[in-house]
């Protein structure tokens, strides 16, 4: 279980660089929520009162920690609105934010936790941008759904059974996660943006692409009714995929991310999405594709992107070339306890020994 941060006390102010926070633009709404919650993968699934508090008390808590997210006017109404948006909004940023690491615990970026680097990366046009943009909405899809199924949620439950044609041979049960009701908020959440900036469009775009690959994850779980076995009846609910699954998918779309450009619509006059011209045959962006609209800097060494990759641990024969960018890397010894020789004693405790060994931790020069 995930356990509370005292920064995330609703009596506390939650931003951490107000300054920052504020300079960003509107249509950063969703993945700011990386930078100004001061969240460190490590917040709580549940941040609110117990429901033996008095109502009114459990309101106006939730109340206050909508409004010290950094929300717009609309999404702010829909965070009051329902006691459980809060608190999944806070899931949601937990999640994200803890898959963003492990997926580029390897990588010279790292998504690192630190505010003032993700906040000026938002403000770009980068491959990580694009990666952030999707993390954030899939995240948000994935937490509000559990949060329907999990009986979180005022306005929403279990999903709804499918028409399908097998009946009789089962029946839709269980508690499946609410995709359709969370598909539906996550779209009012992000609003609609002017579609004559390039920015905004490839903005939406990632979030989009975020939602479609939750979407394409759903698989249909089943459980077997019958005498000895026999299956005669099934119990079956939809679920979503487990979200590291999420997030490795969109590692890969973020690898193979595309540069776009801009093009004017002749019929619109609005801003379309468009390969730039270089030799050679260029893929037509899909609509699975994450985009990005500018070249990512190389991340070696600090600058207001990220703080660079000097004392970053890394593994020898894997990725210390890369990431120490070529500036070699420094080897330490130690010593380590670990449990080993590990037994199952009856009836109900594991023994275990504690070994000693040495092991080498390498990290990169400056």
């Amino acid at each position: 279980p995930l356990s509370l941060s005292p920064s995330l006390s609703p009596s506390l102010s939650l931003p951490l660089s107000l300054s920052l926070c504020l300079s960003l633009p509107p249509s950063l709404s969703l993945p700011v929520l990386l930078v100004c919650s001061r969240l460190t993968g490590n917040e709580p699934l549940s941040i609110l009162p117990p429901s033996s508090q008095p109502e009114e008390r459990v309101s106006r808590v939730h109340y206050k920690l909508c409004d010290r997210l950094k929300l717009e006017k609309k999404q702010r109404r829909m965070c009051r609105r329902d006691p459980g948006v809060a608190e999944t909004l806070v899931e949601a940023v937990s999640i994200s934010a803890l898959e963003c690491q492990y997926q580029f615990r390897f990588e010279r970026w790292n998504c690192t936790l630190e505010g003032r680097y993700r906040a000026n990366i938002l403000k770009r046009g980068f491959k990580e941008t694009a990666f952030l943009y999707a993390i954030s909405s899939a995240g948000l899809t994935h937490a509000i759904a559990k949060a329907c199924s999990a009986g979180r949620m005022e306005r929403c439950t279990c999903d709804e059974a499918p028409d399908l044609e097998n009946r009789k041979a089962w029946q839709w049960g269980g508690c499946g996660d609410n995709l359709k009701y969370s598909n539906k908020f996550v779209k009012d959440f992000l609003g609609k943006r002017s579609n004559k900036d390039l920015r905004a469009r490839v903005d939406m775009h990632n979030s989009n692409v975020g939602m479609k690959v939750i979407k394409a994850g759903v698989e249909t779980t089943c459980k077997c009714h019958g005498v000895s076995g026999s299956c005669t009846v099934q119990t079956c609910w939809r679920q979503l995929a487990p979200f590291h699954e999420i997030g490795k998918q969109l590692k890969q779309r973020y690898e193979a991310s595309l540069r776009v450009g801009s093009s004017t619509n002749e019929a619109t006059g609005e801003a379309d999405i468009a390969q730039p011209r270089a030799p050679g045959p260029d893929p037509i962006p899909r609509t699975t594709d994450l985009l990005h609209i500018e070249d990512s800097p190389n991340f070696c060494r600090p600058s207001k992107f990220s703080a660079g990759t000097t004392a970053r641990k890394c593994h020898k024969d894997k990725n210390c070339e890369a990431i120490c960018c070529g500036r070699g890397h420094n080897t330490q010894s130690r010593v380590v306890t670990r449990p080993c020789q590990c037994q199952v004693r009856w009836c109900c405790y594991v023994e275990c020994k504690q070994c000693t060994q040495k092991e080498e931790v390498y990290t990169c020069k400056g």
